[in-house]
């Protein structure tokens, strides 16, 4: 992964290149000379080839650099999200074997401690070594690095049971990375701000991306420093999950009306689906920059409403798809062929098939080799060489369309196949809502359990203090019905206390739901929805 630092500081050594949020980017050349300088540190410190650094912290300039040195050397990084649970970190330092330790915070190093780490260091002193001397053994480290030695371990976000360590090299992410820059054209040669986590495979993947495609990159810690730095970054494009674009489209709302915003969602979809472009003289225009055009969307599904919002603005979402196990990039939608509802065509060399029963299959050279520790006698890819996503999904004319998610499908007791994802997606954009689970399994009917933002909550009750919130939520509700049939719709719905959060162990470091644990944690209100109605 070095060779795309050392490559961009030979051929554009005065591009800019990285930097911490609004602060003077690194050139191409300052970054090669700090990733150098950093991971010469990182020699005197007695890092050795294929050892284990795990990092936590939230993204920024120190993560990055520490990122890229260790990769160099052929350190083996090991993220670790500053959401997670001390039980969850103690896994990840146990199952790594990971034998050095990096923290953003002195609060992230004694939980880093607390999990069985020895000496933590700190971003600042991270930061402060990428000013220092190059070591004369640094080229013959770097020399030693192939393309099928492991560069990280990612745990992946573990929706049931102990997170599993997927195995990533160095072909791994220069494949997904470099190819999503081929597949998406001149995009990454523009300004982009970079506020995913690189804990996450996503994260890593983009950032790697950004610096193979010649992006100036403003990294941010998430999208709530994100929200308001959009004004002065004026990016080009950017690279989301749905949550942060459902939480800035909501931000967005303060600007418009009811019926502007329906207006707005109905135009775009038109626009998308006429394949026309918008003009972005808006006040929520302004607000994204006044030159953000594309969006990269992944992690997760993306209600097709969001899109429409955006693209009435001039932002194009291009959705994507991917997994852990194959490094993030397996399709990505590209400006000029972008099709509504799908996401996109397989990167270059990338093969995708559909199984018998509609899972989504994927071959390539960015598919991982297995999984670490633990998991190890686990096998992501068949005889034939396929990797088996988990993912129910439909080809047509090249294009990915994702339906559904396999152990997610939902059987009613009427033997209906029902998909929640689409119906949560829809009732969560409601200004009250914060989050959505849809229950039914073996039920006679679908119902779903709502929780309230509740600042909006509040506000809300200021403006409408005769109405109970349920009232408006239903509007939401019959919103997302009106995507599926009466057999797959929400027949009723309960307002439950507290939120789902990865703190209360309700949703992933992913922010995915966590099904079983929510069913168990709220089964009275489960229980209460299906004896309202007999």
């Amino acid at each position: 992964m070095y060779s795309i630092i050392s490559a961009a500081a030979r051929d554009h050594p005065q591009r800019e290149s990285l930097c911490d949020a609004l602060a003077a980017p690194l050139t191409c050349a300052e970054l090669d000379t700090r990733v150098r300088a950093l991971a010469s540190a990182l020699l005197d410190h007695g890092v050795a080839h294929g050892d284990r650094v795990a990092v936590l912290g939230r993204t920024g300039l120190a993560w990055a650099l520490l990122d890229c040195a260790a990769l160099a050397v052929g350190a083996v990084v090991v993220p670790v999200y500053p959401t997670s649970s001390p039980s969850q970190i103690e896994h990840i330092l146990r199952d790594s074997g990971s034998a050095w330790f990096g923290a953003e915070t002195a609060e992230d190093a004694a939980r880093l401690k607390t999990a069985g780490a020895d000496t933590v260091w700190g971003f600042d002193e991270i930061a402060a070594w990428a000013d220092g001397a190059v070591s004369p053994a640094l080229d013959e480290r770097i020399a030693r690095v192939r393309a099928d030695d492991l560069a990280m371990i990612v745990y992946t976000s573990g929706t049931t049971g102990l997170a599993k360590g997927c195995m990533i090299t160095h072909r791994n992410m220069y494949v997904s990375s470099a190819n999503t820059v081929r597949q998406t054209g001149a995009m990454f040669a523009g300004v982009t701000a970079l506020a995913l986590p690189l804990s996450h495979v996503f994260g890593q993947t983009m950032l790697f991306a950004n610096l193979a495609g010649g992006a100036r990159t403003h990294l941010l810690p998430g999208i709530p420093e994100l929200v308001p730095a959009l004004v002065e970054l004026r990016p080009t494009f950017l690279a989301l999950i749905p949550y942060a674009l459902e939480k800035i489209r909501k931000f967005c709302r303060s600007m418009l009306d009811e019926e502007a915003e329906r207006v707005a969602v109905a135009t775009g979809l038109r626009m998308l689906t006429a394949g026309e472009s918008a003009g972005s003289e808006h006040a929520v225009a302004a607000a994204l920059g006044g030159r953000l055009r594309y969006v990269i969307s992944g992690g997760a599904s993306l209600d097709e409403s969001t899109a429409g919002f955006y693209a009435a603005f001039g932002v194009q979402i291009l959705n994507c798809y991917g997994l852990t196990e194959a490094a993030t990039a397996v399709t990505v939608s590209a400006p000029e062929t972008n099709r509504v509802g799908t996401v996109g065509k397989p990167i270059p060399g990338t093969a995708v098939g559909i199984a018998p029963d509609g899972e989504v299959l994927v071959r390539g050279p960015h598919v991982s080799p297995g999984y670490w520790g633990a998991a190890a006698d686990q096998r992501p890819v068949d005889a034939q060489g396929w990797l088996h996503t988990g993912d129910i999904g439909e080809l047509e004319d090249g294009y990915l369309r994702i339906t559904g998610r396999k152990k997610e499908i939902l059987v009613t007791s009427g033997g209906k196949n029902v998909a929640p994802t689409p119906l949560e997606d829809r009732v969560r954009l409601h200004r009250l809502v914060s989050n959505c689970m849809v229950v039914g399994e073996a039920r006679p009917f679908v119902t779903a359990l709502v929780t309230l933002d509740e600042q909006q909550a509040t506000r809300w009750r200021a403006e409408h203090p005769d109405q109970d919130p349920a009232t408006a939520i239903q509007a939401a509700v019959d919103e997302a019905n009106s995507l599926v049939s009466r057999a797959e719709s929400i027949r009723e719905f309960r307002i439950v206390t507290g939120d789902f959060t990865v703190a209360n162990g309700l949703l992933t470091s992913s922010l995915k739901l966590k099904r079983a644990a929510i069913a168990t944690a709220y089964s009275a209100d489960i229980d209460q929805l299906y004896m309202s109605r007999g």
